[in-house]
């Protein structure tokens, strides 16, 4: 019979878990809404600011390529210097850069406050992420965590859709990032609910290896930023992204010869773990690129305006919600994360072919619903299942860097993707010959959406070959023989390695 009085401090526990779980999400919540809220914006600051096209774009590119390109320190620096306390500093910053672009007056104030933005996130979600799984240990209690977490990811993007066309609508542009200030004072003061997590002793910040992934990242996303702007034979675009590969070539080198590596490349040692990242690395570029044209032919196509379109993605956001919270981890519980992942890959590619398949008479209901909710539902599995694939098994004062590891595949595929998918699709359109206007758009997308289709069954191939029995069985053989005390490894590590 369970004693009366261990039922109060249990409640106690229970009440304190669920007030960390909704800070950490609240947290990747706002980060989410961030990244979207601003597009639906983008014309009305450019009519209020006076500004360039070639600065505008800035306002999207200065967040992603601050964000993109630090995460990784971001998610080392948490390790070191404790995830409550990088996750606080990098929500004040997030507020205090929030209000000085509501507050902006001049173009240059706007795209500065975009880049401090984009830093601030960079230490937010590798924190946030890590928090999240150090709380959880691996099991259903990990497995419900992140899909709650990956819920969070895509109610935060949706939601931005639909609050950046009302608040520019009804509030003006200024409101789109004013509105994040409340929100994090709010949470701060929630702040004494979570773990504080002490920083891993013994270790120093590996400055040349940040420097170098952090330099290497950045020039990749300016280069292919600057080649879907001004095209991939611009002397700039080359020069931007030869200097990605000699920067990334130099970190994996400096990496190997340094005492404390900001990326141990035993990180990516298990198999799965290797196939996780390469996997979200296409996730990454099949999610941007859908939500991104699908808006598109919603409004250019079907005429649809922004808060239309934003409440046209919704059942896709419940989809996700429903699937990650209800049906993966249940899934998870029955087979093995190979598997899970593959369903998920194999729904996401289900869902782009049947939007290459668009013509400019397609109906919302007939042409596009169906699309989104196959892919939504590719999503509400593939995402979780991957995000635990990558954080499964790795020791504690590492969790920061594998949190910053799955957001940086995500970010850096959606940067190569959507620059691959627009580059593609805008080709085709320019080379379309007797059709409209609408038809060539299209066009342009139907490719767009086929190659997308293709991403996701090289990844679901890559998965498939990559995790086989034998290696997953070694790998688990490794991490028996190297437990002292032969201690039995945790179950879901046992199911992360049972292909």
């Amino acid at each position: 019979m369970t004693n009366v009085g261990d039922q109060a401090p249990r409640a106690q526990r229970a009440h304190g878990a669920a007030l960390a779980m909704t800070v950490i999400c609240a947290a990747q919540f706002v980060l989410q809404l961030d990244f979207s809220i601003v597009n639906v914006a983008l014309p009305t600051i450019q009519r209020e600011l006076h500004m360039a096209a070639a600065q505008l774009q800035w306002i999207v590119t200065g967040y992603a390529l601050t964000f993109g390109s630090l995460l990784l320190a971001g998610g080392r620096l948490a390790d070191l210097l404790g995830r409550r306390r990088l996750l606080a500093a990098g929500l004040v910053w997030f507020a205090i850069a929030s209000l000085v672009a509501g507050l902006s007056e001049w173009p240059v104030m706007l795209i500065v406050a975009r880049l401090v933005q984009g830093a601030a996130g960079a230490m937010v979600s590798p924190a946030a992420l890590s928090l999240l799984t150090t709380t959880n240990p691996d099991g259903p209690a990990r497995a419900r965590a992140l899909s709650i977490w990956q819920a969070t990811t895509a109610a935060g993007a949706t939601t931005g859709i639909v609050a950046g066309g009302v608040l520019t609508q009804y509030l003006g542009w200024r409101a789109v990032f004013l509105v994040n200030p409340p929100i994090i004072a709010i949470m701060l003061t929630l702040f004494g609910r979570l773990p504080a997590s002490r920083p891993a002793g013994g270790s120093r910040v590996d400055v040349p290896g940040a420097a170098l992934v952090t330099a290497a990242i950045a020039a990749l996303i300016f280069g292919l930023s600057n080649g879907q702007q001004n095209g991939f034979g611009a002397p700039l675009t080359i020069g931007a992204l030869v200097a990605a590969a000699v920067l990334a070539a130099a970190f994996v080198w400096t990496e190997q010869t340094v005492s404390s590596p900001m990326l141990p490349l035993q990180i990516l040692a298990a198999p799965t773990r290797r196939a996780a990242v390469a996997a979200m690395l296409m996730i990454g570029a099949v999610l941007a690129g859908y939500v991104y044209f699908v808006s598109l032919f919603l409004q250019k196509v079907q005429g649809l305006s922004p808060v239309e379109t934003g409440l046209a993605l919704v059942p896709a956001t419940v989809t996700v919600v429903l699937t990650s919270t209800l049906l993966t981890r249940r899934l998870l519980a029955r087979l093995a994360i190979k598997y899970v992942l593959l369903v998920g890959l194999g729904c996401m590619a289900a869902g782009q072919l049947w939007f290459a398949q668009l013509s400019p008479g397609s109906s919302y209901w007939a042409g596009v619903l169906p699309g989104l909710l196959f892919t939504a539902l590719g999503i509400g599995f593939a995402l979780p299942t991957a995000s635990i694939a990558i954080t499964s098994g790795v020791q504690g004062r590492d969790q920061g860097l594998a949190g910053a590891l799955f957001t940086t595949s995500q970010q850096t595929g959606a940067a190569v993707g959507l620059a691959i998918l627009a580059t593609a699709a805008a080709a085709r359109t320019a080379h379309a010959v007797g059709t409209s206007v609408a038809g060539a758009l299209t066009d342009g997308y139907r490719l767009s959406f086929l190659i997308a289709t293709g991403i996701a069954l090289l990844a679901a191939v890559l998965v498939a070959i990559q995790l086989r029995s034998r290696d997953c069985q070694e790998e688990l053989d490794r991490q028996k023989a190297g437990q002292a005390g032969h201690a039995p490894v945790p179950p879901a590590e046992t199911q992360l390695r049972k292909c």
